[in-house]
């Protein structure tokens, strides 16, 4: 009889895994930048961390520079500056921590200003995506917010 109070208890607990695991994937995926609606990324994870790259932004700005052409130009180092924007890692090294419900401890990288910053993500209510990028302390960022596209 403990052998299958035992059996039973390990199921139950096991089972209660499950969800937490497939919360954590739930930020893969494409999403579109909801405010400006002018860039794209793609949200993949690589062993236990997520990373998102550009796969598409919005070139209107300058026609004589399409999107495939545009480099990592502000990237303080120079031997990165060649990098295409298309398919730049701009952010990595989140962590799902599962109290929080949310991806911490990652870096998100503003190929605009060639900084670096501390960066988590979550998902709201509606199933969009919040990412917030900060200077030392939280208090200090921005956040923005996407929209999954699949």
């Amino acid at each position: 009889m403990k052998y299958i109070t035992l059996g039973a208890i390990i199921i139950l607990m096991a089972s209660f895994k499950i969800p937490a695991s497939n919360n954590e994937d739930k930020i893969i995926g494409t999403w579109l930048a909801a405010d400006d609606k002018n860039v794209i990324v793609q949200v993949f994870k690589c062993g236990n961390e997520y990373n998102a790259k550009i796969i598409w932004f919005d070139d209107s700005d300058d026609k004589t520079k399409p999107m495939a052409t545009r480099c990592d130009l502000k990237n303080p180092d120079k031997n990165l500056r060649s990098r295409k924007l298309i398919g730049l890692e701009v952010l990595r090294g989140l962590i799902y921590n599962t109290d929080d419900n949310k991806w911490l401890d990652g870096h998100i990288y503003d190929p605009s200003s060639g900084k670096e910053y501390c960066a988590k993500a979550w998902l709201t209510g509606d199933g969009n995506l919040k990412v917030r990028g900060y200077w030392r302390f939280e208090i200090l960022g921005q956040t923005m917010g996407f929209t999954k596209t699949n």
